[in-house]
This record gives structure tokens, sequence and C-alpha cells, in this order.
């Protein structure tokens, strides 16, 4: 193909950048001097804070999402060679952490709309599993015990179809959130809505990882409802201890700990968690910058018959961590990977949510997925690209990316 664009891009577009202010860095420094950098008082007011502001009674801070899932579904007791729900069109940790555990993850697909696991299809596999007809791999004598519903790009589910599902089937249900802060959902017409971690699940997980919609670079928060659930979690955070760090080297502790089980090092930092403190006090502020950008994609893009964009949903409040469109391959003489190409050859940063884990050599040769299996999921991501969206991003930048994917698609149309 040759190039629309000259070998030096006239603007360069980041997929993401954090968006860090003189607060955050001033804390970090605090913490930096007080001589307290692993976790400590900041983690503790974090959590706190954290806690408060999705609703929910019991926050534990760790170093990832990975870590809060894995924490979750070990204090619920899941056992080698029972199974879990997990929708196909997620990152590896909402599966992996199943295999952590030595059980199955049992792959769902996806709803062509919101690309939020399909629950029909959840129901569908969950009686193929009980029937003994999915696949050789998974046998009838795999009970399935759990759902990790993902709200994708921080478009949140329907969480009462959700509970009621499990409820219906004996679930316990986690929450993947690693997109969703802040995030809202409510049935139409109803008045009230219900927050993410607000009691939407067991325990619901949220990731600061450098790109998400709040950052502390790495971590990750599980909230929950149960004292007794955080106290596992918080156990198992840091080697199964009696005592935390904290506790043991505070004026009040006791130097002297126990080992309670094989636990895990999973804990956040305080510096990490300086960051967190300012990060959430602006997260609503960041969410409304990234809800704008959208809004304005969705206007420069809404005669271009070349792309489908993202739905609003008027009963949903949406972190907007991602701003996918859907290529028509129908309408352009390129495919999606060309696409990117010219995009990153434009300089404008992307990327793709995601190669759905029964596509990936793993699951497939471990348990025999096909793309027959997940025919929605195998279908949609071939044309999907995310754009870059990200609280700070200058109106000459969304332009310039507007600007880039219609000349592509104007080049190319067919």
């Amino acid at each position: 193909m040759t190039s629309a664009y000259p070998s030096i891009a006239p603007m360069t577009v980041p997929f993401f950048r954090p968006n860090i202010t003189d607060e955050e860095i001033a804390e970090v420094v605090e913490t930096l001097n007080s001589g307290w950098i692993t976790t400590g008082p900041k983690v503790k007011r974090f959590e706190a804070q954290f806690a408060a502001a999705v609703g929910a009674r019991h926050a534990v801070a760790l170093n990832s999402c990975t870590a809060a899932l894995h924490l979750a579904i070990e204090a619920l007791n899941l056992k080698p060679g029972q199974a879990v729900l997990v929708p196909t069109m997620t990152f590896a940790a909402t599966a992996e952490v199943v295999r952590y555990q030595g059980a199955v993850p049992v792959l769902v697909d996806c709803d062509p709309d919101t690309l939020n696991m399909d629950i029909r299809d959840a129901a569908r596999k969950l009686q193929a599993v009980r029937d003994g007809k999915l696949l050789p791999a998974i046998h009838a004598d795999c009970m399935v015990v759990g759902i990790i519903p993902v709200h994708v790009g921080g478009l949140m589910l329907d969480m009462e179809e959700v509970q009621f599902f499990g409820d219906r089937f004996g679930l316990w249900v986690i929450e993947d959130a690693a997109h969703a802060l802040p995030a809202a959902w409510r049935r139409n017409g109803d008045e009230d809505w219900q927050r993410c971690g607000d009691g939407t699940s067991a325990v619901s997980c949220f990731s600061f990882y450098a790109n998400k919609t709040i950052t502390t670079g790495e971590g990750g928060m599980a909230v929950t409802d149960s004292a007794e659930l955080a106290e596992q979690m918080r156990r198992m955070s840091l080697h199964g201890l009696s005592h935390d760090a904290w506790g043991r080297y505070t004026k009040g502790g006791s130097w002297d700990y126990k080992i309670i089980a094989p636990g895990y090092k999973y804990n956040l930092t305080d510096i990490a968690a300086a960051i967190g403190i300012h990060q959430l006090d602006r997260a609503e502020e960041m969410r409304l910058m990234r809800q704008e950008i959208a809004s304005r994609y969705r206007a420069a893009f809404a005669d271009l018959e070349e792309i489908e964009l993202p739905r609003e949903h008027v009963d949903r409040v949406q972190s907007w961590h991602l701003f996918a469109i859907r290529l028509r391959l129908d309408r352009l003489s390129i495919g999606r990977d060309a696409f990117i190409d010219a995009l990153k050859e434009a300089g404008v940063g992307c990327s793709v949510h995601w190669r759905p884990l029964h596509l990936h050599p793993y699951y497939r040769e471990t348990f025999g997925w096909r793309p027959a299996d997940l025919p929605v999921a195998t279908n949609v991501w071939e044309r999907l690209i995310s754009l870059p969206i990200f609280p700070g991003m200058r109106d000459e930048q969304i332009d310039y990316v507007a600007n880039s994917v219609r000349k592509i698609c104007n080049l190319h149309a067919r």
C-alpha cells in the first residue's frame, strides 16, 4: 500500500497519557520524606476514601487488579476442577486467575452491541457443561460455581440481571471492574443509580494501571460488603500473616506474627497510594473529560459510513476507558491491521481490545476452543480499533485523530 502520509507525521498523538498534577507529586514527595514508603497510613487512607467513593463497606488495596481477582476467587474458595464463566472478550487476567486455582474458565460470547458478556450465552454454556456437551476437555463433573463479568470499556452490564442469573444457578459473582471507575447503571426509567462496587457483586475488582481511569502506576482494589471476605483477602495479600507490616511496626503494634495460610505478596505501597488519593479526588472530573472527547469523536464521525461508533446508553454512567470504533470491512478496501498501520504512520497511537481468549493458542490448545464456539467475538474483534482517549487531550489532538480516521476511510472507501 502506498503511503498517504509523509515519513514524519505532522503530529503525534499517543494512545494514552496519565493525567498527573502537582498534588499527586507533592503527596509522593511527602511520603518519601516521611520514611514510610511501603504499605502504611497512605494505603489505609486510600482504602477508606475509595470505599466511600464507590459505596462499599470494605476496600483492600493491592498491587494490581489481577491480584484483586485472584484474592477474590481464593476467598470464595474456588477449588481445582471447578469451573467459572468468563467472557472471551477480555484481557488475560480475568481467566488466568481461574487457572491459578486449578479451575476451568468456561468462555462466554459477547453481546454484539456492548461487547459485554452475553448472559444468554452464559446460560447455554452452563447447560452444555452440565450435559457434558461443551468440549472434550471440559467434563460434566466440572461444576460451574461462579461468574466473572467484565464491564468492557467502562460500560456496565445490568448487574441485577447478572445477580439473578447467579442466584438462579447458585453461582457467586465477582466483577472485573478494571475499566469501570467511576461507572454506574440503572434500569430504563429508574431514577436511582447504582455505582459499580456498591453491592453490585460479592467482590468488585478495580485497576489503577497506568492507562486506567485513575492510576497509581501499578495497582488495584478489591471492594466488598463482606467483612469476612475483606479480612481473608487482606490476610492473603501479605503472605497469610496474622498482622500486616503497618500493624507490626506502629507504636501499638506487636513484633510477633503468625503464618495462618500460604499467602501472596500483593500489597500496595504508600508511594502508589499517595498518587491514588488525589487521582480518586479527580475521578469524576477526568471521566467528564473522557466523555467530552467521546462526544467530539461521535460528532466528527457521525456521517462516516465506513465505521460503526460505540452507542451511548442513557441508563449508564460510562467511564469511557475506551473509545472503540468498528470498521465496516465491506465498505473498505483494507483490513483492520492495515487501517491501524495507516493510523500509526499518521502518528496516531491506537490499540485493539481485545483478541478474544478463545483465539489465543493456550485456550485453543488446552481446552479445544474453536472460532465457531464464540461467533460474535470471533467476528467483531477483526473490526475493532481503540482510538486515543485520555484526560488532557488537546483540541488539536482530538481533531487530528478524527481527521486521520476520515482521511484513511476516504482513501480506502469501496
